[in-house]
């Protein structure tokens, strides 16, 4: 099952309760559906739970059934022709369906719980999300411009802060952060998947920090090798020339245990002194031992 659809199904058990809430969701379903104009409505979808709460969602906003319900698997259309029944629909909202452009009715959408009803409705409708292990995107899409429009203001007075865009002569509201994805999906009543998005971004968050820390690991060492191998050159070019025998005692226990342990850290080598001593003072000491390495 793809997150899309788990998302749908979780919101298809939001219980149809109070009827204002119900018929905020079939508002949000007819204008972000396929088609809604004075002649049709027409539903089509793919998800299962969708389709299952449709017939009951319609029966409790208007007391209507459809004309047409699905036939079969796949694509699932759903569709009221009957003229008296459209009328109905067009009463409950307010809406002139001959209009060239539909508007949001505000006065059905004017209490919180409502606002929170048309927008599940709209994102089963005409909804879809990214799997947040693949990336995050939330949309809303419609044939509704003004509606789209509206829509967005409406989302802006509940602090959802989305972007708009035009794609293939439908009107989109979106959301590309996270975050804003997590607020939607809790404000609309899906709080498992809201869930899901924020471990999907806390397991990408640690995976890069992990990386980043091998990474960071793997360039450090290859630094410690390097800087490791000078020191070990310049100490067998001091033997060489019998200069390594001349040199203070320190320096000397420096130079023996980097030739015996050129694998080590710093901090390793430091602490195999007699007695340990700092990483700031062998460092020190290897930097002299280099230092007299380059002299003729």
């Amino acid at each position: 099952m793809s997150f899309a659809v788990e998302v749908k199904t979780e919101l298809c058990r939001v219980p149809l309760s109070r009827k204002c809430c119900i018929q905020a969701e079939a508002y949000g379903v007819l204008l972000y559906c396929n088609t809604f104009n004075a002649g049709e409505v027409r539903i089509v979808t793919e998800n299962e739970a969708f389709a299952q709460r449709l017939p009951a969602l319609f029966k409790k906003a208007f007391g209507l059934t459809f004309d047409r319900l699905p036939e079969g698997g796949g694509k699932q259309i759903f569709a009221i022709t009957a003229p008296e029944k459209l009328i109905v629909v067009n009463q409950t909202f307010g809406s002139d369906l001959r209009a060239l452009a539909l508007h949001l009715n505000f006065a059905v959408v004017e209490e919180t719980c409502c606002r929170a009803a048309f927008l599940r409705g709209a994102f089963l409708a005409g909804g879809a999300v990214t799997d947040p292990r693949k990336g995050y995107h939330l949309e809303l899409a419609t044939s509704h411009h003004s509606v789209s429009r509206e829509v967005l203001a409406l989302m802006r007075e509940l602090d959802q802060e989305a972007r708009a865009a035009q794609r293939k002569g439908n009107a989109v509201i979106y959301f590309k952060q996270s975050e804003k994805i997590e607020d939607f999906l809790t404000c609309i009543g899906a709080p498992i998947a809201s869930m899901q998005v924020m471990n999907a971004k806390l397991e990408r968050d640690l995976r890069g920090k992990v990386n980043r820390r091998v990474n960071c690991d793997a360039a450090n060492l290859d630094k410690a090798v390097e800087a490791a191998m000078v020191q070990v050159e310049a100490i067998r070019r001091l033997d060489a020339v019998g200069t390594l025998i001349t040199l203070p005692d320190k320096l000397r226990e420096a130079a023996a245990l980097r030739l015996a342990h050129p694998e080590d850290t710093l901090a390793q080598l430091a602490e195999r002194c007699d007695p340990p001593i700092t990483k700031s003072a062998l460092n020190h000491r290897l930097r002299k031992l280099i230092e007299l390495g380059k002299k003729p």
